[in-house]
């Protein structure tokens, strides 16, 4: 009877066995310190660890610093006997990325260690967040769309009654000759049409922002903003514009729209100008995680009462009379700055110049090479610091796994 029962633990430990190496989730056996004893190949699959690594170091160690609080808080609520499920936070693997894990956990009292699951849901988390992303776009879309229909059904009619009604005055009362009158009304009708077609043109470009934008790239701001430059030569000559630029940066962007982005802040620049020639400085400063690059000029200022107001499609300031547009060109902007993950804003006094900044984020977060975060590079710095001796995972490894499957038996 006793050799009976020897054997068919010898065959359970070897069950255990089977099932905790050839398990697809990471499972892991811990003290009460929340110190690795036992785990399986699998994290060393998903993390980059040796096993060897591992062993001994608190848990809490590889959790990024920005969950780890959360994370000590929910393992002081699994010490106190309440099991834990479905927590989420993020890990750290040795090339310096973080991978999202989905723990299960409970706490036993009787041998004071905590046995504990944990599942790789880094794919699923970047797929939510990708859906996120397309849900706030469609949002935005959806927005545009309204505003769109209100536009077409109120601004966008204006030119076209001033074209229509100037057309049939000009087919009822001049018929047959063409006096001054007459070249007067067709000068009114071309000029609504024209008005109309930049309108239309302007929202175009506008609504195509998210649909039509091409694939993102390295791009040269240097040559983005020669181009732009370029288009807008016979204005910069008319006006006898005056542009300084400092060596701009390389960023991650659409360079059709980056072109678009610097030909719209200059124009307004030289649009807005004083009785002097303009003068516009662009300059890029590197920040955090991106870039910052200001377009500054001398121009008539802006009220900070309106500097959020000049983002917000059709808003101006100004009438047509004095300043001519559509009132589009610094929403278009912003749109495009959206786009690429940035923002725009806008610092000004009136009569005091105006200077536009955008920051652009470097390229996307899943997208980077893992080791050039520099929160993951400090983690992993102070992980080497804090290796555990050698002693102390020698005697982890005397109460193995099988060990434990003997005394459970």
């Amino acid at each position: 009877m006793a050799e009976a029962l020897s054997v068919q633990r010898i065959q359970w430990r070897r069950r255990a066995d089977q099932f905790f190496n050839l398990s697809l989730d990471m499972l892991a056996i811990l003290d009460f310190e929340g110190r690795f004893q036992e785990l399986n190949p699998m994290w060393s699959t998903t993390l980059g660890f040796e096993l060897e690594e591992l062993h001994g170091m608190p848990a809490h160690a590889l959790v990024h610093p920005h969950d780890r609080e959360r994370t000590l808080e929910m393992a002081k609520r699994l010490r106190q006997g309440m099991p834990l499920h479905n927590f989420e936070n993020r890990y750290l693997c040795k090339d310096g990325s973080y991978k999202w894990l989905l723990w299960s956990a409970i706490f036993d009292e009787e041998e004071r260690l905590i046995y504990a699951v944990a599942r790789d849901i880094t794919e699923r988390k970047a797929a939510e967040e990708m859906l996120q992303r397309q849900t706030e776009e469609l949002r935005r879309s959806n927005a545009d769309l309204a505003q769109f229909a209100y536009v077409a059904s109120h601004d966008l009619q204006e030119p076209l009654r001033m074209v229509t009604s100037y057309l049939q005055l000009l087919e009822r009362r001049y018929k047959d000759k063409l006096d001054e009158d007459a070249r007067e009304f067709i000068a009114y009708t071309v000029d609504g049409a024209t008005r109309m077609k930049r309108l239309i043109n302007d929202l175009l470009a506008y609504s195509r922002v998210g649909t039509r934008g091409r694939e993102f790239a390295a791009t040269d701001c240097n040559q983005a903003l020669q181009q732009a430059m370029a288009n807008l030569a016979v204005a910069i000559e008319e006006n006898q514009a005056q542009i300084i630029a400092e060596p701009l940066p390389t960023v991650w962007a659409d360079q059709a729209q980056l072109v678009q982005l610097f030909q719209n802040l200059i124009n307004n620049a030289i649009k807005f100008r004083k009785e002097e020639p303009p003068r516009i400085h662009v300059w890029a400063t590197r920040q955090p995680n991106g870039w910052r690059i200001a377009v500054q000029d001398n121009g008539i200022g802006i009220d900070p009462a309106y500097h959020e107001r000049i983002f917000v499609i059709f808003q101006r300031l100004h009438a047509k009379t004095e300043y001519p547009g559509t009132g589009i060109g610094l929403a278009l902007c912003k749109r495009i700055v959206e786009r690429h993950g940035g923002r725009i804003w806008v610092e000004s006094e009136p009569g005091q110049g105006t200077t536009f900044f955008f920051e652009l984020p470097d390229r996307p977060e899943e997208e980077e090479v893992p080791a050039g975060d520099p929160v993951a590079q400090a983690h992993l710095e102070e992980l080497a610091r804090h290796q555990p001796e050698p002693e102390s995972q020698t005697n982890g490894r005397q109460d193995s796994l099988e060990a434990r499957a003997e005394r459970l038996i």
